[in-house]
């Protein structure tokens, strides 16, 4: 399952995941001239597997001159599985090169049936770029050097909502210390490399999670001989709490076969705590509301509180004149939580395009969302 967590107000709306394996003394490769292999064959599956629930898998140049990766969708079920659910077999294939100095027989280019994209640099040569377009997209950035937001906005003009990165190094530093990564999985193999001059999973840099600002383990699992961690570098532990308890409280709506049973708790700046489901005082209020009516008469601020919610906020509503989001937005609150997307049962919820263009902190925790729809079985055609 993919998790979807974005909070960031100046990158567009995509899942980044992130993927390294590395050593047990923290390198991703050795000095030699054979490419060093880290993962075995339960992790590559897994790896495979995630990469393939994306809309496009990402690697540096570098990455593509060194390892010549395929990147392909081998698993007639995973291919089966993507074209179940629209998508084409493949994942789009997505590289950067500031100065287009790429070989278009690369297995990148020459493999697979999905799209090819590369991000090139204004100072590539007419001569780099006529070869690449006839085998991929070009995207020529504005910026320099090319950065990490305007790799995303120009992937999120071409209809990428998902991104999977395999690296390499450059790619992975820059992502994280630009605090452009929502989830990260690092693998880690049982023996050493021992060699100070191999490369490692990152360079040096200014990483947002440090010692004062931890990132959330969300599971750890042994895949084969390896061990493998998930991390989600935007959410903390408490994010997950008043999440589950928001889930908690949408099971205690009662049934409706026109409207979704959601949970909400809303924490004020002050750490004050107003929860609410759907249809909790009256049948036609929405959880959100129920929770926003009782900090208004407890005469608490709304201004700058938080807002979780089990599904998405609604933004479409014939009951009532304003809808949840327009609710939120109108009390300033600064941040919404949610776990599940609103399904198009009934109406189409644009909640989180509307709150985060009101300059709303959103984040959704889709690991989550399954936990959120159980509760609305009973809508499940």
């Amino acid at each position: 399952m993919i998790f979807v967590l974005y909070n960031r107000s100046t990158f567009p709306a995509m899942i980044v995941w992130a993927s390294a394996a590395v050593s047990l003394d923290g390198y991703i490769d050795d000095t030699t001239s054979r490419r060093l292999v880290l993962s075995g064959t339960k992790d590559w599956e897994q790896v495979r597997a995630l990469r393939a629930e994306c809309d496009a898998v990402l690697v540096g140049a570098e990455t593509i001159r060194k390892d010549n990766p395929a990147l392909v969708t081998r698993s007639e079920k995973l291919r089966e599985k993507r074209t179940a659910q629209g998508k084409p077999a493949d994942p789009v294939k997505v590289t950067v090169s500031a100065s287009g100095r790429l070989d278009p027989q690369a297995r990148f280019f020459t493999e697979g049936t999905g799209r090819k994209i590369v991000i090139v640099g204004t100072g590539a040569s007419p001569e780099h770029l006529a070869a690449l377009r006839r085998v991929a997209t070009v995207i020529v950035a504005k910026t320099d050097p090319i950065t990490p937001e305007t790799i995303l906005q120009l992937l999120s003009q071409e209809g990428i909502r998902t991104l999977f990165i395999e690296g390499g190094t450059r790619i992975l530093t820059q992502f994280l210390t630009a605090d452009a990564i929502d989830y990260l999985r690092m693998a880690t193999a049982p023996f050493f490399v021992g060699d100070s001059h191999a490369p490692r999973f990152v360079h040096a840099g200014r990483f947002p999670h440090n010692k004062d600002r931890r990132m959330h383990l969300l599971s750890t699992q042994a895949v084969g001989d390896m061990s493998v961690a998930i991390y989600a570098l935007k959410a903390s532990a408490e994010d997950y709490a008043r999440m589950e308890q928001a889930i908690t409280l949408a099971a205690q709506c009662p049934p409706s076969k026109g409207a979704y049973s959601v949970g909400a708790v809303i924490v004020t700046e002050d750490g004050q705590v107003f929860t609410g489901y759907s249809r909790e005082t009256a049948p036609t209020n929405h959880a959100e509301e129920e929770a926003i009516l009782k900090a208004i008469r407890a005469g608490s601020r709304l201004t700058g509180a938080t807002v979780y919610s089990s599904m998405e906020p609604c933004t479409t509503r014939k009951s009532k004149p304003a809808s949840c989001s327009e609710l939120i937005i109108l009390h300033r609150m600064k941040r919404v939580v949610f776990a599940a997307y609103e399904p198009p049962t009934f109406v189409t919820c644009l909640g989180e395009a509307v709150l985060r263009q009101a300059g709303i902190e959103v984040t959704i925790l889709s690991d989550l969302a399954q936990k959120a729809l159980d509760v609305n079985r009973h809508l499940a055609k």
